[in-house]
Protein backbone atom coordinates (compact mmCIF):
# COMPACT_ATOMS: atom_id res chain seq x y z
CA UNK A 1 0.00 0.00 0.00
CA UNK A 2 1.63 2.98 -0.96
CA UNK A 3 1.14 6.49 1.18
CA UNK A 4 1.40 10.21 0.56
CA UNK A 5 3.80 13.13 2.35
CA UNK A 6 5.75 16.11 1.79
CA UNK A 7 9.81 16.17 1.99
CA UNK A 8 10.64 18.04 5.18
CA UNK A 9 14.07 18.26 4.79
CA UNK A 10 16.29 17.23 2.03
CA UNK A 11 20.40 17.03 1.79
CA UNK A 12 20.84 16.62 -1.71
CA UNK A 13 24.96 16.63 -1.49
CA UNK A 14 24.72 13.51 0.75
CA UNK A 15 21.67 11.88 -1.22
CA UNK A 16 19.23 11.97 1.70
CA UNK A 17 16.44 13.21 3.22
CA UNK A 18 12.90 12.86 5.51
CA UNK A 19 9.48 12.72 3.96
CA UNK A 20 6.46 13.73 6.79
CA UNK A 21 3.64 10.84 6.08
CA UNK A 22 -0.03 13.18 5.65
CA UNK A 23 -1.65 10.29 7.75
CA UNK A 24 0.98 11.05 11.10
CA UNK A 25 3.05 9.13 12.83
CA UNK A 26 7.17 9.56 12.35
CA UNK A 27 8.88 11.20 9.79
CA UNK A 28 10.45 8.56 7.14
CA UNK A 29 13.93 8.35 6.16
CA UNK A 30 14.55 8.53 2.09
CA UNK A 31 17.24 8.15 0.39
CA UNK A 32 18.25 9.04 -3.29
CA UNK A 33 18.58 5.98 -4.77
CA UNK A 34 14.70 4.78 -4.06
CA UNK A 35 13.52 8.22 -5.70
CA UNK A 36 12.02 7.47 -9.34
CA UNK A 37 12.12 10.80 -11.12
CA UNK A 38 13.44 11.73 -14.49
CA UNK A 39 15.66 14.57 -14.92
CA UNK A 40 14.99 16.41 -11.35
CA UNK A 41 16.43 15.64 -7.87
CA UNK A 42 13.96 16.30 -4.73
CA UNK A 43 14.05 18.87 -2.59
CA UNK A 44 12.26 20.40 0.72
CA UNK A 45 9.01 20.88 0.30
CA UNK A 46 7.81 18.33 -2.67
CA UNK A 47 4.68 16.69 -2.20
CA UNK A 48 5.70 12.25 -2.98
CA UNK A 49 4.08 8.92 -2.47
CA UNK A 50 6.05 6.05 -1.46
CA UNK A 51 5.98 2.56 0.37
CA UNK A 52 7.27 2.05 3.77
CA UNK A 53 9.58 -0.21 4.33
CA UNK A 54 12.85 -1.23 6.01
CA UNK A 55 16.68 -0.62 5.66
CA UNK A 56 18.84 -3.32 6.64
CA UNK A 57 19.21 -2.50 10.14
CA UNK A 58 15.65 -2.99 10.46
CA UNK A 59 14.64 1.43 10.39
CA UNK A 60 11.66 2.24 8.44
CA UNK A 61 12.13 4.31 5.71
CA UNK A 62 10.44 5.16 2.20
CA UNK A 63 10.82 2.71 -0.34
CA UNK A 64 9.71 3.54 -4.17
CA UNK A 65 9.75 7.47 -3.44
CA UNK A 66 7.70 9.34 -6.95
CA UNK A 67 7.74 12.98 -7.26
CA UNK A 68 4.09 14.10 -7.67
CA UNK A 69 4.06 15.56 -11.16
CA UNK A 70 7.40 14.30 -12.26
CA UNK A 71 7.82 11.25 -14.76
CA UNK A 72 9.17 7.84 -13.92
CA UNK A 73 12.65 7.63 -14.98
CA UNK A 74 13.10 5.94 -18.44
CA UNK A 75 14.38 2.50 -17.88
CA UNK A 76 18.22 2.35 -19.49
CA UNK A 77 19.91 -0.86 -21.23
CA UNK A 78 21.81 -2.78 -18.86
CA UNK A 79 25.82 -2.45 -20.32
CA UNK A 80 26.59 -6.05 -21.94
CA UNK A 81 29.27 -7.94 -20.44
CA UNK A 82 30.07 -6.12 -17.23
CA UNK A 83 30.34 -7.95 -13.81
CA UNK A 84 29.78 -5.96 -10.79
CA UNK A 85 31.62 -8.53 -8.59
CA UNK A 86 35.17 -7.57 -10.43
CA UNK A 87 36.81 -4.61 -10.47
CA UNK A 88 36.63 -2.21 -12.88
CA UNK A 89 39.34 -2.55 -15.96
CA UNK A 90 42.61 -0.39 -15.36
CA UNK A 91 42.63 2.30 -17.67
CA UNK A 92 46.05 3.30 -19.09
CA UNK A 93 46.85 6.43 -16.87
CA UNK A 94 44.94 4.40 -13.70
CA UNK A 95 47.50 1.33 -14.63
CA UNK A 96 50.65 3.23 -14.25
CA UNK A 97 49.95 6.36 -11.90
CA UNK A 98 50.67 4.83 -8.58
CA UNK A 99 53.98 2.99 -9.43
CA UNK A 100 55.02 6.34 -11.43
CA UNK A 101 54.42 8.59 -8.64
CA UNK A 102 56.37 5.86 -6.40
CA UNK A 103 59.59 6.55 -8.91
CA UNK A 104 59.15 10.08 -8.38
CA UNK A 105 59.38 9.79 -5.13
CA UNK A 106 62.15 7.49 -5.45
CA UNK A 107 64.38 10.05 -8.02
CA UNK A 108 63.63 13.35 -5.24
CA UNK A 109 64.66 10.98 -2.07
CA UNK A 110 67.76 10.23 -4.36
CA UNK A 111 68.32 13.60 -5.41
CA UNK A 112 66.86 15.70 -2.78
CA UNK A 113 67.09 13.92 0.31
CA UNK A 114 63.30 13.51 0.92
CA UNK A 115 62.45 12.33 4.09
CA UNK A 116 61.38 8.72 4.65
CA UNK A 117 58.29 10.04 6.36
CA UNK A 118 57.20 10.82 3.26
CA UNK A 119 56.47 7.66 2.18
CA UNK A 120 54.83 6.68 5.40
CA UNK A 121 52.46 9.97 5.20
CA UNK A 122 51.08 8.78 1.80
CA UNK A 123 50.65 5.05 2.82
CA UNK A 124 48.77 6.28 6.29
CA UNK A 125 46.20 8.35 4.41
CA UNK A 126 46.22 6.29 1.60
CA UNK A 127 44.58 3.31 4.41
CA UNK A 128 42.74 6.12 6.01
CA UNK A 129 41.46 7.10 2.34
CA UNK A 130 40.60 3.54 1.26
CA UNK A 131 38.96 3.01 4.47
CA UNK A 132 36.04 5.76 4.29
CA UNK A 133 35.62 4.80 0.48
CA UNK A 134 34.77 1.47 1.76
CA UNK A 135 32.56 2.82 4.67
CA UNK A 136 30.52 4.85 2.24
CA UNK A 137 29.75 2.48 -0.17
CA UNK A 138 28.36 0.26 2.92
CA UNK A 139 26.13 3.33 3.86
CA UNK A 140 25.14 3.27 0.69
CA UNK A 141 23.93 0.12 0.39
CA UNK A 142 21.85 0.55 3.44
CA UNK A 143 20.66 4.06 2.80
CA UNK A 144 22.44 5.48 5.31
CA UNK A 145 24.37 9.36 6.17
CA UNK A 146 27.15 9.28 3.34
CA UNK A 147 30.97 10.23 3.63
CA UNK A 148 30.61 13.31 1.94
CA UNK A 149 32.52 13.61 -1.51
CA UNK A 150 34.47 16.80 -0.45
CA UNK A 151 35.78 15.25 2.27
CA UNK A 152 36.77 12.59 -0.20
CA UNK A 153 38.92 14.72 -2.78
CA UNK A 154 40.42 16.65 0.57
CA UNK A 155 42.10 13.49 1.63
CA UNK A 156 43.28 12.89 -1.58
CA UNK A 157 44.63 16.40 -2.12
CA UNK A 158 46.79 16.10 0.51
CA UNK A 159 47.93 12.49 -0.19
CA UNK A 160 45.54 10.01 0.42
CA UNK A 161 45.12 9.95 -3.38
CA UNK A 162 46.75 6.28 -4.28
CA UNK A 163 44.39 4.66 -1.50
CA UNK A 164 41.18 5.91 -3.39
CA UNK A 165 42.38 5.14 -6.98
CA UNK A 166 42.56 1.67 -5.17
CA UNK A 167 39.14 1.92 -3.72
CA UNK A 168 37.49 3.15 -6.52
CA UNK A 169 38.85 0.30 -8.85
CA UNK A 170 38.68 -2.72 -6.49
CA UNK A 171 35.31 -1.33 -4.50
CA UNK A 172 34.02 -0.26 -7.25
CA UNK A 173 32.95 2.84 -5.85
CA UNK A 174 32.98 6.42 -7.47
CA UNK A 175 34.55 4.54 -10.48
CA UNK A 176 31.54 5.78 -12.89
CA UNK A 177 30.16 9.20 -11.18
CA UNK A 178 32.37 11.88 -14.09
CA UNK A 179 32.24 14.80 -11.80
CA UNK A 180 33.50 13.26 -9.11
CA UNK A 181 35.86 11.19 -11.12
CA UNK A 182 36.97 14.57 -12.52
CA UNK A 183 37.43 16.55 -9.26
CA UNK A 184 39.61 13.45 -7.95
CA UNK A 185 42.14 13.62 -10.76
CA UNK A 186 42.45 17.58 -10.57
CA UNK A 187 43.25 16.39 -6.84
CA UNK A 188 45.61 14.06 -8.16
CA UNK A 189 47.79 16.85 -10.47
CA UNK A 190 47.77 19.18 -7.46
CA UNK A 191 48.57 16.66 -4.78
CA UNK A 192 52.02 15.81 -7.53
CA UNK A 193 52.89 19.28 -8.06
CA UNK A 194 52.62 20.12 -4.17
CA UNK A 195 54.83 17.35 -3.36
CA UNK A 196 57.09 18.67 -5.73
CA UNK A 197 57.78 22.23 -4.98
CA UNK A 198 57.70 21.39 -1.11
CA UNK A 199 60.17 18.67 -1.49
CA UNK A 200 62.76 20.68 -3.77
CA UNK A 201 65.61 22.83 -2.95
CA UNK A 202 63.47 25.97 -4.50
CA UNK A 203 60.66 24.72 -2.10
CA UNK A 204 62.09 23.88 1.02
CA UNK A 205 63.98 27.05 1.81
CA UNK A 206 60.35 28.72 1.11
CA UNK A 207 58.18 26.41 3.27
CA UNK A 208 60.44 26.51 6.02
CA UNK A 209 60.27 30.55 6.09
CA UNK A 210 56.25 30.46 5.72
CA UNK A 211 56.61 27.78 9.12
CA UNK A 212 58.57 30.24 10.79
Amino acid sequence: MRSAGRIRTWKDDKGFGFIVPDDGGDELFAHISEVNAEGRRPSAGDRVSFAVGTDRTGRRCAKQVLLDGVPLKTARPRAQGRDDTHPAQWGGATLFVIPAFLVVMLVAAWLWQVPAGWFLLYLGLSVVTFGLYAVDKAQAANNGMRVPEARLHLLALVGGWPGGLLAQQFLRHKSVKASFRRGFWITVALNVLIFLFVTSPLGRPLVAHWLG
